[in-house]
């Protein structure tokens, strides 16, 4: 897959991923696990652009004697995911004329 259209999906899945509670990173990867496997070298990295985009914020609050960052989505955050769904629609349609099979050419 294209390194660039891997990493936007990656960017979208990070912020769904916290789209609905603020997470953590171990959970941030354990939840996206049944979709798209995600190491801990992929996803800090990704989560640093979120946060320096504004997409996410950041915020470490202790845990059984550990400090943990939770990352919490913005508005801009939610906004990226709906336009990567409108997006995607179009992502679909380019799909189907690549793929297309047995169609004469005229």
């Amino acid at each position: 897959m294209d390194i660039q259209l891997k990493r936007g999906l990656l960017d979208v899945c990070v912020l769904a991923a916290i789209k609905n509670e603020d997470s953590y990173g171990y959970q941030i990867i354990k939840d996206m696990k049944p979709y798209v496997e995600i190491s801990e070298s992929t996803l800090y990295p990704i989560l640093r652009r979120l946060e320096s985009s504004q997409l996410l914020t950041v915020r470490t609050a202790e845990h059984n004697g550990r400090l943990r960052k939770y990352y919490h989505i913005t508005p801009a955050g939610l906004q990226r995911i709906e336009d990567f769904k409108a997006e995607w629609e179009e992502i679909v349609s380019i799909y189907h004329f690549i793929a297309r099979e047995g169609e004469e050419h005229e």
